[in-house]
């Protein structure tokens, strides 16, 4: 601890079991991944043992996760935790594609969901179609949004919402104004 701020989230052993199970990682599995000992992966997970800031960059690599996404912000008030994440302590997700930046609205990762707050800039686009094993459903708050979802296309305007069950999907923002909206994802995949 650093001036009474931990490091970790609180909830950094549960966000690390569900984003393994979510990738179908046995806990031998990453440990061998990371060239850990079974037992110490488990204490981590239980928050037993406080892994250092390395383990945690292996760990990030191992889940294809950003190192931010096990970090985050100071935590509020203990009375809140786990159950409301105010606006300045939201977690980031990094920058998965150039223009889009994501923060987790949930508490933690270890819900059937995860909620995540999503800003595209204006001009920003992903080319490579992305397709994952979940059920998406997002909300545009205000912004434009263009979204390929297999072989359809969609312009997505504010108050406007979307669904994406295991498909192939693309976006583009090729407006003046950022689009932000908000992801609904199950299972988790940060």
């Amino acid at each position: 601890m650093i001036h009474d701020v931990p490091l970790q989230p609180a909830s950094l052993g549960a966000d690390l079991r569900a984003l393994r199970k979510t990738r179908g990682l046995t806990l031998a599995e990453l440990a061998d991944r990371l060239d850990r000992s079974v037992g110490w992966l488990s204490q981590v997970e239980r928050n037993l043992s406080e892994p250092s800031i390395t383990d945690l960059r292996h760990m990030a690599q191992a889940l294809d996760v950003s190192v931010s996404t096990l970090f985050g912000p100071s935590a509020g008030p203990q009375s809140e935790e786990g159950y409301v994440v105010r606006r300045g302590a939201r977690r980031p997700l990094g920058a998965r594609a150039a223009g889009l930046s994501e923060a987790l609205l949930s508490p933690d990762l270890t819900d059937d969901f995860e909620m995540v707050h999503s800003t595209f800039e204006p001009g920003s686009k992903i080319t490579e179609w992305v397709c994952r094993p979940t059920q998406e459903v997002g909300y545009l708050i205000s912004g434009k949004l263009d979204l390929e979802v297999g072989s359809r296309r969609f312009t997505i305007h504010p108050g406007d919402s979307f669904r994406i069950r295991g498909e192939r999907f693309r976006w583009a923002n090729s407006y003046e104004e950022p689009a932000i909206a908000i992801w609904v994802i199950a299972p988790p995949v940060y």
